[in-house]
């Protein structure tokens, strides 16, 4: 599909949307909940047009004609969000994403609020358009994120601390899943079954300590806008804008940290099927890693002194939770492949996951042995030294006796 390349909220528009049900929709709802000059326009003047760049969910861009301007402190131009999943069954994340929303307003870390309606809500439009999968990688950038995920990180949410969203999110999932024929599909990809590799993987991160902080769970270069309303001198901590806390929660630190790495691999702007590139090779080197890290650790502890021992102690939460956050998008997508009518190529990128997943586990498991080699040969030659040096003492003692006597 041929589209504007007017960028809004982080998304490149799409040619109008022409039925009449998604205007007759969009209309009734900007004017109940918006009010003003959005009551005193008819429908046919009414603007919206289709936005790319949801995974999750449909995006609209809406709008009061230039010859209506506002009549008092409604905004002129909304993004509306309608969600790509049944919310029915939850109700109560419904309601914890919106809350966080409005806090993280109320904070300058997010768009407005302007409505919450069954099924979506009304966020304040910013002109800014979303980071590229390359720019992730810019140092500067980088830097700049690994400020904006400590703040979050350090937020104190009024939600539940403890952390169940990974595992209980797999687990809901699963019940979707069961006796569906996808999860034979699956099966031939790991080798195994899926819920005795979830096992392992469970047991494995249960060794693992990574502290619980309020995390984003999402943070994709689409879910990070950089304003283009503000001029060149303005910082650049002001400049990007994290947005989009659909999956947020209290998790696992580590979680989010490679989720964001893992994110390095895969560029959602292909316009053609599956509609996505796999990059592997874009995966952050070590030294990137520590860089980011470090100055994680800064803006976190509000010091400039970090030692060596604290970086990877992150490196290495970092390294386990990456086999997590390739699983937990691998199974999110291919529930997604039989459940959404969203125009994206689920399944394939839920094989590209799972293959991810396999390609680090191995990796692990491979160090994990060279490691344990390593140490059993310095034990060796260890334990020959100790023989080497008590024969040696006894010689000695032997020879102090002879002369004795």
């Amino acid at each position: 599909m041929k589209m504007n390349n007017e960028i809004l909220n982080g998304v490149k528009l799409m040619e109008t949307e022409k039925t009449d049900e998604i205007r007759v929709k969009g209309y009734n709802i900007c004017k109940e909940y918006l009010n003003g000059a959005w009551g005193l326009i008819r429908p046919d003047e009414f603007i919206i047009k289709k936005l790319s760049g949801g995974l999750s969910n449909f995006l609209y861009y809406c709008a009061l004609p230039e010859s209506q301007k506002p009549i008092g402190n409604e905004p002129s131009k909304v993004l509306m969000r309608i969600y790509g999943q049944d919310h029915s069954d939850m109700q109560m994340k419904f309601i914890t994403e919106c809350v966080i929303f409005t806090l993280l307003s109320e904070n300058n870390r997010g768009p407005r609020l302007h409505g919450v309606f069954p099924g979506g809500r009304l966020e304040e439009y910013i002109p800014a358009r979303p980071l590229t999968t390359d720019e992730l990688a810019d140092d500067n950038l980088s830097l700049v994120i690994a400020d904006s995920i400590a703040e979050i990180h350090a937020m104190e949410v009024p939600i539940s601390k403890e952390p169940r969203w990974l595992w209980g999110s797999i687990e809901s999932w699963l019940r979707k899943l069961e006796n569906n024929r996808e999860l034979l599909k699956v099966r031939k990809i790991l080798g195994t079954d899926l819920k005795e590799e979830l096992r392992w993987l469970r047991n494995y991160l249960s060794k693992i300590h990574s502290p619980v902080v309020f995390c984003h769970n999402d943070l994709q270069e689409g879910n990070i806008l950089k304003r283009t309303d503000v001029n060149e001198n303005t910082q650049e901590t002001k400049n990007l804008m994290i947005i989009d806390f659909e999956y947020c929660a209290y998790n696992y630190r580590g979680f989010d940290l490679a989720n964001h790495f893992c994110e390095s691999m895969y560029d959602y702007t292909n316009e053609e099927g599956p509609y996505f590139w796999s990059k592997p090779e874009n995966y952050p080197s070590i030294e990137k890693q520590e860089k980011f890290v470090r100055r994680y650790l800064s803006k976190l502890n509000k010091t400039d002194v970090i030692i060596d021992d604290e970086v990877d102690v992150v490196i290495n939460e970092i390294r386990a939770y990456t086999l997590a956050s390739h699983m937990y998008w691998a199974i999110w997508s291919v529930v997604n492949s039989v459940m959404t009518t969203i125009e994206f190529d689920y399944w394939n990128y839920g094989k590209a996951r799972f293959n991810s997943y396999l390609n680090h586990k191995m990796a692990i498991l491979q160090d994990e042995e060279e490691e344990e080699a390593r140490l059993i040969a310095a034990e060796t030659v260890l334990q020959r030294t100790d023989g080497k040096d008590e024969i040696q003492m006894s010689r000695t003692r032997a020879s102090s006796l002879i002369e004795t006597n």
